[in-house]
């Protein structure tokens, strides 16, 4: 199972990645007062390394950071974790920005200082957002089990015990590069698609591998 539909907001914990260390502690406060968790990092390159460990479902992202600015941290988000849900807040009212930001996904965009009200909408988008795809992945994973399901009923009525093995892991080994796929190779995104995890995935590709089964063509 890919992930629980409706998941409250206490099961989505928020990284607040800002540089500026008492905007952090105010958007780490406010956050945790809407009802989520929250977790600060001061820079990009700490945010990556967070992500990295255990995938944040939302992210408030400061664009103006030190070092890897924001645009690069949110680059790198959609290329990793697609499905994780950005709100970006800048001083700097950057149109450009805004309109780049929008085509990368964004959930919101926020001019600082940003009011409390605001800052609950745009949660409550994310939190909506995050659930609506929860609730997807949901549903695909029952229709992807009732298949396995229905292929094995299938394969039972021959008498070979291997044939259905070897069946059942082709009919894996097809879902997951279909996976890939449609991921364009990202293993993060895909692991997530099936429900997995990444080191999971990483280890049946790594069988595939050795028997020469590497037919996803990404």
């Amino acid at each position: 199972m890919v992930g629980t539909p409706n998941k409250p907001p206490e099961e989505m914990p928020v990284l607040v990645i800002e540089d500026e260390p008492r905007l952090r502690d105010v958007f780490v406060s406010a956050v945790r007062e809407l009802g989520h968790p929250a977790v600060a990092v001061s820079d990009g390159e700490s945010a990556i390394r967070k992500m990295s460990g255990n995938p944040y479902e939302i992210v408030l992202l400061d664009l103006n950071l030190p070092g890897m600015d924001g645009m690069e941290v949110f680059h790198a988000i959609r290329d990793h974790w697609p499905n994780t849900e950005v709100i970006v807040a800048t001083g700097y009212g950057d149109l450009d920005a805004a309109r780049h930001a929008i085509r990368l996904n964004v959930v919101d965009f926020l001019t600082k200082p940003v009011s409390l009200g605001e800052l609950e909408l745009a949660l409550h988008r994310a939190w909506r957002k995050r659930n609506d795809f929860l609730a997807r992945m949901h549903l695909e994973t029952a229709s992807q089990d009732a298949h396995v399901a229905q292929m094995s009923t299938l394969l039972a009525a021959d008498d070979s015990p291997v044939l259905e093995a070897r069946s059942l892991e082709e009919l894996e080994r097809k879902h997951i590069f279909a996976a890939l796929r449609r991921n364009k190779g990202n293993r993060e995104a895909a692991a997530t698609e099936l429900g997995i995890s990444v080191r999971t995935l990483y280890n049946k590709l790594a069988l595939y591998e050795r028997s020469g089964l590497t037919d996803y063509d990404v």
